[in-house]
């Protein structure tokens, strides 16, 4: 009994030391082991496995993201099985933008060349003796009394004289008249060069009669015409306002409904100079308005052309939001890699890298899907005569369809034999950038010693656009003969001056500064060019994507990403 009972209390005690001790072979991790004398892994390693496993899940998964993020929409294809909806719509959006360029460009040709005839016929009808491309100015009083009563003359006698069909606009000009005739000259002007003196008083004033057309007579409380007074001695400038209306046929060819057009024309007599030449110049300004009870036999009202308007709208909008779309996708998954370099490895990802996730091309293609949309807006409204902006218009559509072709190059770059354009640009591009800011230091300095010196003696330099113009037409080989020889010899010292300033400027820039521009760009292609035979260090990202290994076709990509769908998130790039 004794020794039964020292066995049971020294159990007992054994029990209490296991229960009191802090081993790990009790209860349930000790079935897990073989015996006390082997005990079993720890709760906190199991959990620091399942974590290291969740975390190399997760760094997989990144991978797979990175990877399918900058596929080709072909892959993107294999890879997911999502239809290629943005390049499908981009390859139609190239067509209709294309489309609704050359129907604008039809439209805006017949217009422009509306307004320029009309402004050529309105020259030969009302300018005395008038010569094309040749300047029309006066020397004498008389001329000046002659033109100013031929212009008026020929506008009275209109209708009978004038091939195209004009009509007169009423109550545009000074006390209801249809025609102003006005000269402005100083309030008081006394010039006396005997004994080099003169007084001046440098308020204008403006003095105006009307003219009334349809009655042959002066407007009421006007002079006639030709007891109009000139002050030559103090003129500033002579002008005739008047304006005239007419409807432009030709746009039937185009099935669209006639123009009715006004012209406001301004002839200017400007003796500004007052060096004794008085330039004669007619300016015309056109606005479009739409006609009244138009009527075309076998035509019926079409909105075809409104309605494909809106349309590529509507096409460019959903281009625009898919982009945009695309671009927000890219910083997303921009902030996500740099946070997991930032947390996981502790280093920073460099800007280099973080650009790759910024699609240029999205932003090309976003402005030009903006300039697309208010484009055709503006082209409705022409259309609708509701705007006359055909320049406006002009500018946003050629500049959009520029935008959309060069965005064809995009796709090319899918392949590596055709993308030896855009690989050598972004290769030379810093380069060129820095020669470029040197090359124009140069070129403005010839540009403003050119103008101030050359310009009074030679046409080509008379302004600063000129100028530019003219040494650019010198760099690449245009008119170098004539420039020389169009060079007015009015001094020795402005001619020697010249032609130093000539020769040294070509020999500058075609022998050196072309030649160190061609240079760098086939400097940059033969560096491109040699590393396509080269093992070229890879980035980080690059490296860091290389090791998915996985490939689009392997299903690996159609796994749940945990983000809601969308109508927009099923059209992939």
């Amino acid at each position: 009994m004794a020794s039964s009972s020292y066995t049971c209390i020294q159990d007992s005690a054994t029990e209490k030391d296991r229960l009191l001790s802090s081993g790990t072979g009790y209860g349930s991790q000790g079935l897990l082991g073989s015996g006390g004398a082997h005990p079993g892994p720890r709760v906190p390693e199991l959990h620091q496995r399942e974590r290291e496993a969740g975390e190399e899940e997760q760094e997989e998964a990144l991978r797979r993201k990175l990877k399918y993020f900058f596929m080709s929409p072909c892959d993107k294809y294999h890879a997911k099985g999502r239809k290629p909806v943005k390049l499908g719509l981009q390859l139609l959006k190239i067509i209709i933008v294309t489309v609704q360029l050359v129907l604008f460009g039809l439209s805006n040709q017949i217009a422009v060349t509306f307004r320029e005839e009309n402004t050529d016929a309105f020259k030969h009808l009302f300018l005395k003796g008038y010569r094309d491309g040749a300047p029309q100015a006066v020397h004498t009083q008389a001329e000046l009394y002659s033109h100013v009563h031929f212009a008026i003359e020929q506008y009275l006698a209109l209708p009978q004289i004038s091939l195209g069909r004009y009509a007169y606009m009423t109550g545009v000009g000074v006390n209801g008249s249809t025609l102003s005739l006005c000269q402005r000259y100083f309030r008081r002007g006394t010039i006396d060069p005997v004994n080099d003196t003169f007084d001046i008083d440098p308020h204008v004033v403006t003095d105006c009669i009307g003219l009334n057309p349809l009655t042959y007579s002066p407007a009421p409380g006007n002079l006639d015409y030709k007891n109009f007074t000139i002050m030559f001695y103090k003129l500033i400038d002579v002008t005739l306002d008047f304006q005239l209306k007419a409807i432009n046929i030709q746009t039937i060819i185009n099935n669209e409904i006639p123009d009715c057009y006004t012209f406001a024309i301004t002839i200017v007599m400007d003796n500004q100079a007052h060096s004794g030449k008085i330039k004669i110049s007619l300016q015309n300004q056109a606005s479009i308005k739409e006609c009244k009870d138009t009527n075309v036999s076998g035509h019926a009202e079409s909105y075809a052309r409104e309605f494909f308007d809106v349309l590529v709208a509507i096409v460019c909008l959903l281009s625009l939001l898919l982009c945009g779309r695309s671009i927000l996708r890219g910083i997303l998954l921009q902030q996500e890699y740099v946070q997991f370099f930032k947390h996981k490895l502790g280093r920073s990802v460099s800007w280099g890298e973080r650009m790759e996730f910024i699609n240029g091309w999205y932003i090309l293609l976003i402005i030009s899907d903006m300039f697309t949309i208010v484009g055709s807006f503006i082209k409705i409204g022409i259309e609708s005569k509701t705007f006359s902006s055909y320049d406006v218009c002009a500018i946003l559509l050629g500049t959009s369809t520029l935008l959309v072709w060069v965005g064809v190059i995009r796709y090319l770059t899918f392949f590596q034999k055709y993308n030896i354009l855009i690989v050598t640009l972004r290769a030379a591009f810093p380069n060129v950038i820095r020669f470029c800011c040197c090359a124009a230091a140069i070129y403005l300095g010839y540009c403003f010693c050119g103008w101030i010196v050359l310009g009074p003696y030679h046409t080509k330099f008379r302004s600063l656009s000129m100028v530019s113009e003219c040494l650019f037409s010198l760099i690449n080989g245009d008119d170098m003969f004539v420039t020389f020889a169009e060079m007015e010899k009015s001094g020795t010292l402005v001619w020697i001056f010249s032609q130093v300033y000539l020769y040294t400027f070509i020999s500058l820039f075609i022998y050196m500064v072309l030649s160190l521009f061609i240079a760098l760009i086939t400097g940059a292609y033969d560096t491109i060019m040699a590393q396509t035979h080269e093992q070229v260090s890879p980035t980080d990202l690059h490296t860091f994507i290389a090791q998915c290994t996985d490939t689009p076709s392997s299903g690996k990509f159609r796994a749940p990403e945990g983000s809601s769908c969308s109508f927009l998130c099923c059209c992939d790039w």
